[in-house]
């Protein structure tokens, strides 16, 4: 598992994640998991110098290659190839993660698991600011069951908040301030499902914490955005079973004027050693 933040306010977005990853295969039960790493990048800027960036969560490979590696792939391609280029001058986040869903799910995914009767699941956020727009933009595609969905807009340009995909108890219940079972536990007391759904609706609007705000500075998004995956790489570390959130925090930021910048990253090399090392 994993846990990926994207957090929107009016001054940019927050990325931020662990690096757990979660490397699958085929076995006789279907998809089982094969190993966990725990130093894996999940976080990309999807354009050098433009404020375009994802993160990841699921599947950490597809095939015999990382996400990582795919995601730089793709970077490359926009960057040089003239099918996929994009141009600085002129582009929208939507067609950026347009282009992103063919070559990951059409050129990539459905090739390496095509013979795959269980395919395992997998999301992104691709998120930034379109040529000339004052306001940032997430769009989202999930990969679940071999199905693609989106991509599609996260939520309203001039909204703000915060979406965490990957491993949800533990920010769901400081957040939202009630567990991901509380539905199941309603239906199991005998609630039919139309009390449920009241109820739901009630918990959500009362017990919420309104932690972002539209004005909030965007260093205050970073802390906050560092102090949820901090909270769940300890939750999942306390919690019964084997932990699955973990590693080094990596944190980025996207403003419409200083356009994607590393606050917290980790590098497999020493950057004193390969000062134009930079992935």
């Amino acid at each position: 598992m994993t846990i990926a933040i994207s957090m929107k306010v009016n001054d940019g977005i927050v990325l931020a994640a662990d690096s757990a990853s979660t490397i699958v295969g085929q076995t006789p039960q279907g998809v089982g998991v094969i190993n966990i790493y725990n130093k894996a990048n999940k976080i990309f800027n999807l354009r050098k110098g433009a404020p375009i960036g994802a993160i990841t969560w699921g599947s950490g490979s597809i095939g015999q290659a990382s996400i990582s590696t795919l995601v730089k792939d793709f970077r490359k391609l926009i960057s040089t190839d003239e099918k996929w280029k994009i141009d600085l001058e002129n582009y929208k986040i939507e067609d950026v993660a347009t282009k992103f869903k063919e070559f990951i799910f059409e050129t990539n995914y459905n090739e390496a698991f095509r013979l795959w009767k269980d395919k395992p699941n997998l999301g992104f956020m691709i998120v930034g600011y379109s040529s000339g727009e004052t306001l940032a933009e997430e769009w989202k595609i999930d990969i679940i069951n071999g199905k693609c969905n989106g991509p599609y807009l996260q939520r309203k340009k001039e909204k703000v908040g915060i979406t965490w995909n990957g491993e949800p108890e533990a920010i769901t219940r400081l957040y939202l301030g009630f567990g991901t079972a509380l539905p199941k536990v309603l239906k199991k007391a005998g609630l039919e499902d139309k009390k449920i759904k009241h109820i739901m609706e009630l918990c959500q609007q009362m017990l919420t914490v309104p932690m972002v705000t539209p004005p909030m500075p965007i260093q205050d998004a970073i802390d906050l955005a560092e102090f949820l995956v901090e909270t769940t790489i300890n939750f999942s570390k306390f919690a019964p079973g084997a932990p699955t959130v973990g590693g080094p925090i990596e944190i980025a930021a996207i403003t419409k004027h200083e356009a994607f910048k590393w606050i917290k990253r980790k590098h497999y090399f020493d950057v004193k050693l390969n000062p134009q090392g930079e992935l």
